[in-house]
């Protein structure tokens, strides 16, 4: 495990799903929080802070998508990295996925935890593992 200063927000409705991730984003050393849709998550972006977010699209309260809406409209919201962590294909999209500064586009059912964390750490970029050094 490495220790990273990285801030996770999943907003996932499936608590399976939001378990598993969470804890393998802990175990790779990330602060992880949870929420279990859209509203929730607005709330947890302003106030967590996060440095990226796992997003499903299909959520109870408020959709993924109008969740990104109004986060990109708040000034703190515009640095958040995003991966799209969805079982909707990428043809079947809202399209206004394409303005909300999107960095990954993840179907779940062809992606493996490990995978999510491999993207998770390409977009972030990993910390520096040899400090000793």
């Amino acid at each position: 495990m490495v220790s990273s200063d990285y801030r996770v927000l999943i907003v996932e409705d499936d608590r399976d799903i939001q378990y598993l991730y969470k804890l393998k984003l802990e175990h790779e050393g990330f602060d992880v929080a949870v929420a279990s849709d859209g509203k929730e998550g607005l709330v947890l972006a302003e106030t967590f802070s996060p440095h990226l977010m796992l997003v499903d699209l299909l959520m109870p309260a408020m959709s993924g998508t109008e969740m990104l809406t109004a986060i990109r409209e708040h000034t703190w919201g515009g640095d958040i990295r995003v991966l799209i962590l969805t079982n909707i294909s990428r043809d079947e999209a809202p399209q206004a996925l394409r303005f909300l500064h999107v960095d990954r586009y993840i179907v779940k059912a062809h992606s493996t935890p490990a995978q999510i964390v491999e993207s998770i750490w390409d977009v972030l970029g990993r910390p520096n593992t040899l400090r000793g050094s």
